[in-house]
């Protein structure tokens, strides 16, 4: 990278999981060794601002290069990936950057941040302690994280993942977090559909995620109570899904200023 080119890193694998929801994976420049990170951080991925309408012109940015439209993405791999970082990104049709992040073929150039950030990380949560992960869409990646940095690795004493999307189509991780639960026993994967056709062959459960926390049933789906002494409960992605699961837990016990609870808002 330079004054010049602000590009350091280049896309080197792409998985589109529906048309608007791709995997990424980003390798840096000149990384000597491995990016350091906790598992629930993020990183800013970025592209040059497009170039000003005809008979404008850009502001002048002496010795700083061309301005960058950034964004910050959740890191969905675990750390120790030689450089490379796995992001589940959404397509944001009226969005500045990810329409064009969409078009960057295998290969191609892009910014990313070395400076990875962030405190959405299991760091003030027990060994001891059962952990429940909520997620809305691609809200998924700082838990795919932790999930494949710790699985076995005595970090919790149980953990349940409820994943929601609107079809089964933009589950991203189905099939890797269902194997997961096939090996441990210790896990619970729970993903959820909001508009997936009544006809399709999706037979899991249907509605958002509050539904899958219902005190009469929730122990039995997710291993363990949802004992606000003995259990964390982690949300990530749409706000509207933290203020209703933060309003259904808090009369039990669960609030941010007990500790107990933490989220991290997309936007």
């Amino acid at each position: 990278m330079s004054e010049e080119d602000p590009l350091n890193a280049a896309v080197v694998r792409r998985v589109d999981v529906s048309p608007g929801l791709a995997i990424l994976w980003v390798r840096g420049d000149n990384l000597n060794g491995q990016l350091t990170f906790e598992p629930g951080q993020f990183a800013t991925l970025g592209l040059p601002a497009p170039d000003p309408p005809a008979g404008t012109m850009a502001p002048a940015r002496p010795r700083k290069g061309p301005k960058l439209i950034r964004r910050a993405y959740s890191i969905a791999s675990a750390p120790g990936a030689d450089g490379v970082l796995e992001f589940f990104v959404a397509k944001v049709e009226e969005g500045k950057l990810t329409p064009r992040l969409w078009d960057v073929p295998v290969g191609g150039r892009v910014f990313m941040d070395q400076r990875i950030r962030g405190e959405f990380t299991l760091g003030s949560i027990p060994r001891e302690a059962d952990v429940l992960m909520v997620a809305t869409g691609t809200g998924v990646a700082p838990f795919v994280s932790m999930i494949r940095a710790y699985r076995g690795q005595g970090r919790w004493r149980r953990c349940a993942l409820i994943h929601s999307a609107r079809v089964a189509a933009d589950l991203g991780y189905l099939e890797e977090m269902r194997a997961i639960e096939r090996e441990d026993a210790g896990f619970r994967y729970l993903p959820t559909v909001t508009r997936e056709p009544e006809d399709s062959p999706w037979t899991g459960a249907r509605g958002r995620p509050q539904a899958l926390l219902d005190p009469a049933g929730s122990e039995e789906r997710l291993g363990f109570a949802l004992d606000p002494g003995s259990c964390h409960v982690l949300l990530c992605g749409n706000p509207a899904m933290i203020n209703e699961v933060s309003e259904l837990l808090g009369p039990v016990g669960f609030e941010k200023d007990r500790g107990n609870l933490h989220f991290e808002r997309y936007w």
